[in-house]
Formats: C-alpha cells, structure tokens, sequence
C-alpha cells in the first residue's frame, strides 16, 4: 500500500506542475486573444518555479517530490531505486502530466494549435542539438541540486524545496528563448498528448535526462556519503 501512495503523489505532484505551469501559458495566451495585456512567458516560468517548490514540500515526505522523469532515472542510474519501482514512478508522472494536458485543453481550447498547452518548442532558428546540450546543462544544474539538498542524509532539508525550485526558475529562463527551459520530459509529454504536437519531442527527452544521469553520477563520484545513503532514499 505504502508504494501506491508514492505513485499516486508522484502522479498528483505532477499533474499539479503541468496543470498550473502550462496553464500559466495558456491563461496568458487568453488573455492576449481576448485584448488583455498578458504578463508574457516569463511570468509562466515564475510561476512554473514556484509550484515546483509548493509541490516539494507537498510529497517529499510521501515519494521524495521526484515529479521528473529525469530524476527518477538519475535514482537509478545511481542505485537509489529499482528498475520496478523507477518504471512506476515514471508511469505516474506521464500519467499525471496526461491528466493535466487534457484538462487545460478543455479549459483552454483556442490554446491547442496556437501553443500547444504550453508544451515547449525550440527557438527560432535553434538547432537539435544546440536544443539538446542546453537541456541537459540546464537539468544537471537542477538534479545536482536535487542531489545537495534534498538527497544528502548530510544537510539540512528545511530549504530544499525553496532551493531546487530556485535553480528550475533560473534554469527555465536562461533556457527559455532557446529549448523553452523545461528540465522535465512530463512538463512537455502531458500537453504534447493533449495537443497531439511532438515536434522536435526527443529534445525534451535526451537532453534533460542525459543532464540528470551526469549529475547523478557526478555527486556520488565527487561527493560520496554513507554508502547505506542509497537504500534509506525516501524514494526506494
């Protein structure tokens, strides 16, 4: 039983970041349309940073917040879960982004083939891989500070949330006129889904959970903790 839960938060962890995320871009596309002045994508992205810390502190104790398939695919490659147990969490989380995509497009319907639920795109004239490589800096920043605060059995939990939902928003703006900054291949399935748009999809894949594997490694390599860290993961 004690497992269910932690899928279903890590469902609900998600739904609640696409759903409010993308929701954010959709809302300001709406108000654009309809003569309002809008508060333009930046504002989405800030809004995208602080529900990822609201939805931390929500379900860390429950699942360990992964809410990212790049996370949960750092856990493994580090030996902090199981293949089952990673393959469930991931399940979840597309689930969840799913859900949320189709939510937004009942809500949203001029949205759809206009910005696509707020699912991400590249720039303009941005290529694959230059797409790709800032992804996965972008990300790695983002799980190595997944893996300092959250992770580490050595400090202090109290401002994890408030930290990894910092480096996300920087992250996402530095990223945004390039790849869109998602950092997250749920962020982008769920609305892609709903929107049936999957240009250039790979990216949002390759890049974020390429960054996550390298920053997963890279901690245990350069900043190695209690062996017996990996098996006491909320997330095992």
């Amino acid at each position: 039983m004690n497992n269910y839960k932690k899928y279903i938060a890590e469902s609900l962890g998600t739904l609640i970041l696409v759903f409010i995320g993308a929701g954010a871009v959709c809302a300001n596309y709406s108000l654009k349309m309809t003569g309002g002045q809008g508060a333009g994508y930046a504002w989405a992205i800030v809004v995208f940073g602080i529900v990822v810390v609201a939805v931390v502190y929500a379900t860390s104790y429950i699942s360990g917040s992964h809410i990212n398939p790049a996370v949960t695919i750092s856990f493994l490659f580090t030996g902090r879960m199981d293949a089952g147990a990673a393959a469930f969490y991931i399940i979840s989380q597309l689930l969840g982004a799913v859900i949320a995509g189709f939510f937004l497009r009942i809500l949203f319907p001029d949205a759809v083939s206009t910005v696509h639920l707020g699912t991400c795109a590249l720039g303009k004239g941005v290529g694959f891989w230059k797409a790709v490589c800032i992804e996965a800096i972008i990300t790695f920043l983002f799980v190595f500070t997944t893996y300092a605060t959250a992770v580490d059995k050595r400090t202090s939990k109290i401002l994890a949330g408030v930290a990894i939902g910092l480096v996300y928003l920087f992250g996402a703006l530095v990223a945004s006129s390039i790849s869109g900054g998602a950092l997250n291949p749920a962020r982008v399935f769920g609305p892609a889904v709903a929107s049936w748009h999957f240009d250039y999809h790979f990216v949002w894949w390759l890049g974020p959970v390429s960054g996550g594997i390298a920053a997963g490694l890279l901690y245990d390599k350069v900043f190695p903790g209690n062996p017996a860290e990996k098996k006491m993961s909320p997330a095992k």
